[in-house]
C-alpha cells in the first residue's frame, strides 16, 4: 500500500466519521453537507455528500482528479435520526478546526471523534429523565395550568421520562414509544380528573406531551426544503408527522376508552398560577432545556439566556404585530444573534440558535390539528392546520433572513 493511498483513507475516514457524529448530533442537511464539504477541501480532498435524516452517502476524490468519472471511495452510511446534542456538537467542532489547522493530526482526531460515540453516563440519564417533568410544568405555566395542573404535569412529564429510559434498550417499545406515552397520559390525566379532582384536561395532556411533540423535526424540514434539500426535507417531514400520528392516536384511543367505560372528567374553570409562577417557570424550563439539549456545564447560561431571549422576542413581537409576525421576528433575532455569536467566538451557532427557537416551533399546533381530525372536527383541523402552516413559515422567514442580517461565518 502507497503512501499516498495510506494518507487518503486517513483523511477519508476522518470525513466520515466527522460525518457521521454531525448527524447524530442533530446537524441539518445543508449544514452538515456544507461542513463537510469545507472540511474536505481543507484536507485536499472533493466530496460530494447527501445526506437524508436517516443516512449519508459520501463520494470523495483528490482534488485535482474530481473531472474522472469515477470517485476514488463512496460510502453509505446507514443512521438512525440523530438528536440535539450541544455538548458533543461542539467537541466535533473543535477537533475539526483543531484537524484543519495542523494543530491535531488526523489519527488523534479521528480516535477522537470515535470516543465521542460512548453512551451518556448513568447520571446524565437520570438528569434527562427529571428535565422531563420540569420541562413539562414550565409550558403548564406558560399555558395558565392551576397549581394542581402543574403537580400532575410534573409527574406525568417524569413517567415520560421513564418510559423514554426504558426505550432505549427495548427496541418494540421504541417504536411505539409516542404511542403509548399519550395513551398513557390521557389515561391517567382523564382519571385524575374524573375520581379526585377537576383538572384542565387540554392543557395537562399538551403540556405533558410536549417534549415528545416534533415542532423542532417540522421546523428543520422546512428549512431543508426552503434551501432545496428536498429528498431530506420531505422524509423529515415524513418521520415528523409519523410522530405527530402516534401521539394522537394514543391520546385519542385513551379518550375513547374512557368514554366506552363511562369515564367522564370534570370540567371546571380553576383559577391559573399567578405572573410570576410564570416566569419562575420559564426559568426553571429553560435550565431543563439546557439538560435536554445536553449542553455542557460551561454552556448552561447561554443555552438558558437563549430560550428567554427567543420567548421575549416573541412575547414582544406578538403584543406588537400578531403571533405569527412575533415568531417571525423571534426567528430573525435568534438566527442573527446566533450567526454573530459565531464567528466572534469561533464556536457553533447551534449554542444559541436551537435553545432559541424551543418555545417558538408549532409541534403542539400540528398536535391539536390532528386531534380535531381523529374526532372528526375536519373543519377546525383544518383551520389549525393552516395555523401550524403560518407558524412555521413565519419561524423558518425568520431564521433565513437572520442569515442575511447577518451571514453565517461557520457552518454549524
Amino acid at each position: 500500500m502507497s503512501d499516498r493511498t495510506a494518507l487518503l483513507k486517513d483523511r477519508v475516514g476522518f470525513v466520515i466519521a466527522l460525518a457521521r457524529r454531525l448527524h447524530e448530533y442533530g446537524t441539518a442537511a445543508p449544514r452538515l453537507e456544507e461542513a463537510i464539504g469545507k472540511v474536505s477541501a481543507r484536507l485536499g480532498l472533493v466530496c460530494d455528500v447527501l445526506s437524508t435524516p436517516t443516512s449519508i452517502v459520501l463520494s470523495f476524490a483528490e482534488q485535482g482528479n474530481e473531472l474522472d468519472a469515477v470517485a476514488d471511495i463512496t460510502q453509505v452510511i446507514r443512521l438512525a435520526p440523530g438528536e440535539v446534542n450541544l455538548r458533543r456538537l461542539c467537541a466535533v467542532d473543535e477537533i475539526a478546526d483543531r484537524v484543519i489547522d495542523g494543530s491535531l493530526d488526523l489519527q488523534t482526531g479521528y480516535r477522537q471523534l470515535l470516543e465521542l460515540g460512548r453512551p451518556p453516563s448513568r447520571r446524565t440519564r437520570w438528569l434527562t429523565v427529571l428535565s422531563f417533568g420540569i420541562a413539562s410544568a414550565s409550558v403548564a405555566t406558560l399555558l395558565k395550568a392551576s397549581w394542581l395542573d402543574l403537580v400532575v404535569v410534573a409527574l406525568l412529564g417524569w413517567l415520560i421520562g421513564l418510559l423514554a429510559l426504558g426505550a432505549e434498550r427495548r427496541p418494540r417499545l421504541s417504536n411505539s414509544f409516542e404511542a403509548v406515552s399519550a395513551l398513557l397520559v390521557t389515561l391517567i390525566a382523564t382519571l385524575f380528573s374524573a375520581y379526585v379532582a377537576p383538572l384542565t384536561l387540554n392543557a395537562v395532556v399538551l403540556a405533558s406531551l410536549i417534549v415528545l411533540l416534533p415542532g423542532m423535526t417540522l421546523t428543520t424540514a422546512v428549512r431543508e426544503l426552503s434551501s432545496q434539500h428536498l429528498v431530506s426535507g420531505v422524509a423529515r417531514m415524513a418521520g415528523a408527522t409519523a410522530t405527530l400520528l402516534k401521539l394522537t392516536f394514543g391520546a385519542v384511543a385513551a379518550t375513547q376508552l374512557c368514554r366506552v367505560v363511562g369515564v367522564v372528567s370534570l370540567s371546571e374553570a380553576l383559577p391559573s398560577v399567578p405572573l410570576w409562577v410564570e416566569w419562575l417557570g420559564l426559568a426553571a424550563g429553560a435550565f431543563s432545556f439546557a439538560v435536554l439539549f445536553r449542553s455542557a456545564p460551561r454552556d448552561g447560561f447561554i443555552v438558558v439566556g437563549s430560550v428567554l431571549f427567543g420567548y421575549a422576542l416573541t412575547r414582544l413581537g406578538g403584543a406588537q404585530f400578531g403571533p405569527e409576525f412575533g415568531v417571525f421576528i423571534a426567528g430573525l433575532g435568534v438566527g442573527a444573534v446566533s450567526n454573530l455569536y459565531a464567528t466572534l467566538r469561533q464556536r457553533p451557532g447551534a449554542l444559541i440558535r436551537e435553545p432559541g427557537i424551543i418555545l417558538l416551533v408549532p409541534g403542539s399546533v400540528g398536535f391539536k390539528s390532528l386531534s380535531f381530525v381523529f374526532e372528526r372536527d375536519v373543519f377546525l383541523g383544518v383551520d389549525t392546520a393552516f395555523s401550524l402552516i403560518t407558524i412555521l413559515v413565519s419561524l423558518v422567514a425568520g431564521l433565513l433572513f437572520g442569515d442575511l442580517l447577518v451571514p453565517p461565518r461557520r457552518s454549524l
